[in-house]
């Protein structure tokens, strides 16, 4: 039997953001991992450790004992210093898809990172609205975290 929704649709999604960070290419990297691992916190200052193996095809997951938890993604692209690349559901526990990519460049004695963010899948409006001040949030921490061992 095949069934048809018709009040849900595919959506796309596309978020591109961009920060200058007062530190070199490999401390930045190192503040990605932390961001994204154990030091992972989203806005409203929620800490949300989570777990990345930082090899292809690691898992980046979280880890809430007990044998259950949530998996974000696998690591599908990674060239320390350089590029991270994951793709897998993130954080929508629905039909969806994403590729999320990380890409460090040197730019004068600091470090420019971008993400990009692309998805397809049922994405609720609140998730697509929702997403941008995540992602800002993320990446100022990662700012944060890379210009204080500069310190």
């Amino acid at each position: 039997m095949v069934a048809t929704a018709t009040s849900e649709s595919v959506q796309t999604l596309y978020v591109e953001k961009e920060v200058l960070i007062a530190a070199p290419l490999d401390i930045a990297f190192e503040a990605v991992l932390e961001q994204l691992g154990p030091d992972n916190e989203i806005p409203g200052s929620k800490a949300m450790p989570m777990v990345l193996e930082p090899w292809p095809g690691g898992r980046w997951f979280r880890d809430l004992g007990n044998k259950s938890g949530h998996l974000w993604g696998h690591v599908q692209v990674i060239k320390p210093p350089a590029l991270l690349e994951i793709s897998g559901p993130l954080f929508m526990s629905y039909a969806c898809m994403n590729h999320v990519q990380y890409r460090l460049t040197t730019e004068g004695t600091g470090t420019r990172l971008k993400l990009i963010h692309r998805a397809i899948g049922e994405i609720p409006l609140e998730h697509r609205d929702g997403v941008q001040e995540g992602w800002a949030y993320g990446l100022d921490r990662i700012r944060k975290f890379a210009e204080a061992r500069q310190k």
